[in-house]
């Protein structure tokens, strides 16, 4: 089974986002179709992972996805965890906060939709919302957007601490690629309940976008809670490379399954004849 090395894409200090590739040089000889066989193994590795991760109970596991729009966000979460039992795993959508998620800080949404010991949380975008497209749009200043990295260092800190681990992963598309994305959902009726006004909107300001995420990642990408950049051009390499830097995270953890609470050695059944 071909394995990718996860540390490729892990993001580093001297990293530029807007210059590294959107396409995986290392998968580059593998077909979609043995991408998708690989993934799918990988996916089983998951399913048996997570199920020990629940029944352990003593530790948690976060997962981030952001993107600039058609990154493949809905995407990673159909194909990625697709052969992964519902048990213990959630999906979390994050919007434009409501009129009462305004009345609080910017991570009183976040907090309580985190994983609990045992469990698997996807956010299909997340906290980050709050220093891209805030600052972006010019909702909060440059300073509001550095006291909130340091408040999103100590939020993830905080659960790192509490055996919740987190891994970030932005999903990296060029502008050529997003272009045809959105033009594939202009052209297909039934996609394009997808579409936005701000899709369009967000994409003429990809540069501003670029380096704000550079800005969100440079500041909160830690050893404890690391960012992924994901070369997202090609579907099947992204969904394959996620897939394996899932299985290595939740195998570093060494689980172990739970002591039976009762002595299986006097358990004897009984032969039907």
């Amino acid at each position: 089974m071909h394995k990718i090395n996860p540390q490729h894409y892990l993001f580093k200090a001297d990293h530029s986002i807007s210059k590294l590739p959107t396409a995986a040089k290392e998968l580059t000889q593998m077909s979609a179709k043995d991408c998708l066989e690989t993934t799918v193994k990988f996916g089983e590795q998951l399913n048996k992972l997570q199920n020990l991760l629940h029944a352990a109970k003593t530790h948690g596991l976060l997962i981030v996805l952001q993107g600039m729009d058609t990154a493949g966000k809905d995407g990673v979460i159909r194909h990625v965890f697709q052969h992964i039992s519902p048990l213990g795993v959630r999906a979390e959508a994050f919007g434009a906060p409501s009129e009462e998620e305004k009345k609080h800080d910017f991570l009183w949404r976040i907090h309580h939709k985190a994983p609990s010991r045992g469990e698997m949380v996807i956010f299909n975008r997340s906290h980050y919302e709050d220093v891209l497209v805030t600052r972006v749009r010019h909702w909060i200043d440059d300073a509001s957007c550095k006291s909130r990295f340091a408040q999103i260092r100590h939020f993830e800190e905080l659960l790192h601490a509490e055996n919740i681990q987190i891994v970030k992963f932005f999903l990296h598309i060029s502008k050529e690629e997003q272009r045809l994305r959105l033009q594939a959902r202009l052209d297909d009726p039934h996609k394009r309940w997808k579409l936005q006004a701000s899709d369009f909107e967000d994409r003429k300001l990809w540069p501003e976008f670029m380096e704000a995420y550079q800005d969100a990642i440079e500041h909160t990408s830690t050893d404890h809670c690391p960012w992924f950049i994901i070369p997202s051009d090609s579907k099947p390499h992204r969904d394959l490379i996620i897939a394996q830097i899932l299985v290595d995270i939740l195998e570093n953890l060494k689980l172990e399954p739970p002591k039976g609470q009762i002595n299986f050695e006097k358990i004897h059944l009984d032969y039907v004849s």
